[in-house]
């Protein structure tokens, strides 16, 4: 794969200074094909360099029509615009069109350049155009699951409208920035022209000489994927992106202030887009329009979303310690014991870490932790190997870590006891917490020691939601019973009734 200096490049030469494919492959030594490969995986803006010639009178009445489609076009991979032979073809079957292919390809080479040299002179402008963006974070404090923390929150705010949208995060890392940045582009449907930035680290490595900077790898690709233009800040000079930063104060103090309860950011977060899409009633304090007026102007500008999602995520390869857990930003994560002291490969995304041995074959994922000093435990692959020699599970590493109630129960169970019961808490924990496998066991202990297939049964019901079984209990006292006089004195006494009905 080439550099993303080399794409970059590619993209100015082919998109913006229209050379063809064989000269910018002469400059770089590459093959033609090659060029066109990279052009269309990451350009929207291509056209070929043509002649100018006049234009016939047949064509005034489709020139709006023509110059509508290559607009659109522009916001298109080369390969998916419109030729003009398909716009001659197109122009003849729905508009009635009786001039002659050549015609339209003189005006379409002619108006590629005009508008492409627009398109060009307003890439990245001085003052506010449609369809430019600013990012920044900020903080606030938040009652998050049972807990005063302060939180982050990522603002893109379009300085031309007013308008922004915000996602609440638990950080400010490379994975939660462009995982913030691509949850607001797939959201909004369509990719700002160019965003400004301050020279935070997830995306700035170093800045250098000439304003030049060393960008880090994921946000190098993350830039080439969606194809937007980088404005950077200069060094210690916030206040070239003024606009983000008034709208990050603004954020929080309308929406974030006093701090927010909640217990599922993910939740949080859809109400956050219905305040940033509400907000947009205002009148804009200096143009006096509505902001969802302007916004539409913004929304016209945006380049068309990439075919995939980029997916934000790096690896990074960690040896496990004595007992199976990885070390990763001060917290610690289980694998397995068969992997003690071994080398894993970490998948790290903002909401999860994977665990992967080196030939790419997952052991356990984990949600990934955003405190200090915490730990993951998933108990599964441990006991599924423990579960084959019972009799060493007291002298294990994690039997210590167990919750007190099955560390009980183990020590009053036989061999073969053992053996069933581990087997069994493997298979809940493959897909449950340990917090039920807790519940289970102490329901089924109520009355005695309880065996596997008890403590089975009452996972099924409490999984399936059928709540506990409730043991009958029959009375202890003998009931009462008629007392009986025995002769046969008793069988005369069946016909005394017949006899007085005779008698009658």
């Amino acid at each position: 794969m080439l550099t993303v200096t080399e794409i970059n490049y590619i993209r100015e030469q082919v998109n913006l200074k229209d050379e063809t494919y064989a000269t910018v492959g002469r400059k770089l030594g590459i093959d033609a094909r090659t060029i066109k490969k990279y052009a269309d995986m990451e350009d929207f803006n291509l056209h070929k360099p043509h002649k100018q010639t006049r234009t016939a009178r047949v064509m005034d009445s489709v020139k709006p029509v023509i110059d509508k489609w290559l607009i659109e076009d522009f916001k298109k991979k080369k390969k998916y615009r419109r030729t003009a032979k398909r716009i001659h073809q197109l122009l003849l079957e729905q508009h009635e069109f009786t001039g002659s292919d050549r015609t339209i390809r003189d005006y379409v080479s002619k108006r590629k350049k005009e508008l492409l040299n627009t398109v060009q002179s307003s890439a990245i402008p001085l003052t506010a155009k449609p369809g430019m963006a600013q990012i920044d974070f900020g903080e606030a404090p938040f009652y998050y699951q049972n807990t005063y923390t302060t939180l982050s929150y990522l603002v893109l705010s379009f300085p031309y409208s007013n308008a922004f949208w915000f996602q609440v995060l638990e950080a400010q890392n490379k994975e939660a920035f462009l995982e913030g940045m691509k949850r607001i582009f797939h959201h909004m449907g369509g990719v700002p022209k160019a965003i400004r930035f301050d020279n935070l680290s997830p995306a700035v490595k170093k800045i250098r000489p000439h304003g030049k900077r060393d960008l880090t790898e994921e946000f190098e690709r993350f830039t080439a994927h969606y194809g937007f233009q980088l404005e950077f800040c200069n060094p210690a000079r916030g206040n070239e992106k003024g606009h983000v930063e008034a709208m990050v104060k603004y954020v929080r103090n309308n929406f974030l202030l006093p701090e927010v309860h909640t217990h599922n950011l993910k939740s949080l977060n859809q109400d956050c887009w219905l305040l940033a899409e509400n907000d947009r009633g205002r009148i804009h304090y200096q143009k006096q329009l509505p902001i969802s007026e302007l916004y539409s102007a913004d929304k016209e500008a945006f380049l068309l979303l990439p075919e995939k999602e980029f997916d934000c995520i790096r690896y990074e390869e960690v040896k496990a310690d004595k007992y199976g857990y990885v070390h990763f930003d001060t917290n610690l994560y289980s694998s397995s014991p068969r992997f003690a002291l071994e080398k894993v490969l970490l998948k790290i995304s903002y909401e999860y870490i994977t665990v992967f041995s080196l030939d790419y074959k997952e052991i356990v994922q984990h949600h990934r932790l955003y405190g200090y000093k915490e730990k993951s435990m998933d108990w599964q692959p441990y006991l599924s190997l423990v579960s084959k020699r019972p009799t060493a599970l007291k002298y294990t590493s994690f039997y210590d870590q167990l919750p007190d109630a099955w560390q009980s129960y183990f020590s009053q169970c036989t061999v073969e006891e053992k053996k069933d019961s581990l087997q069994l808490l493997s298979t809940i924990l493959k897909d449950n917490h340990m917090e039920i496998a807790v519940q289970a066991l102490l329901q089924a202990s109520e009355n005695s020691h309880p065996s596997a297939e008890s403590i089975k049964q009452i996972f099924y019901q409490l999984v399936n939601g059928r709540g506990v079984r409730v043991i009958a209990h029959l009375p202890q006292h003998t009931p009462s019973m008629p007392t009986i006089t025995r002769g046969l004195g008793q069988y005369d006494k069946l016909f005394k009734p017949m006899e007085d009905e005779n008698n009658a």
